[in-house]
């Protein structure tokens, strides 16, 4: 199973990335954190790591280091809009538990 992106999630991370003026895709991984575990981590990438897993989305490069892999298996990456707001979700489905605030799962 694969990491992926959605449309929407795809064409803003196009977008974000024109505006920067530089990078290669978005970064997605796990942390130790919250009540219940894991939070999930996202950030623009410069380059391509060595150790990196890289899935090709939509014109986008999507990269997982190793260690955050086996907890985000199958996961869709989407960005969307709510009211005001717009974010990006995370659609994990080895997830048991979040906690209430959403900021934190487990597997």
């Amino acid at each position: 199973m694969a990491v992926s992106l959605s449309a929407a999630a795809a064409e803003h991370v196009k977008n974000q990335l024109v505006k920067r003026g530089k990078g290669v895709g978005l970064r997605v991984g796990v942390k130790k954190s919250g009540c219940t575990g894991f939070a999930y981590v996202l950030d623009y990438a410069d380059a391509v790591n060595d150790d990196d897993v890289v899935y090709d989305q939509q014109g986008v490069k999507l990269l997982v280091d190793p260690g955050s892999l086996p907890y985000l298996e199958g996961t869709e990456v989407d960005y969307v809009r709510e009211g005001l707001n717009a974010v990006f979700k995370f659609r994990n489905p080895q997830v048991k538990d979040e906690c209430g605030c959403g900021e934190s799962f487990s597997v």
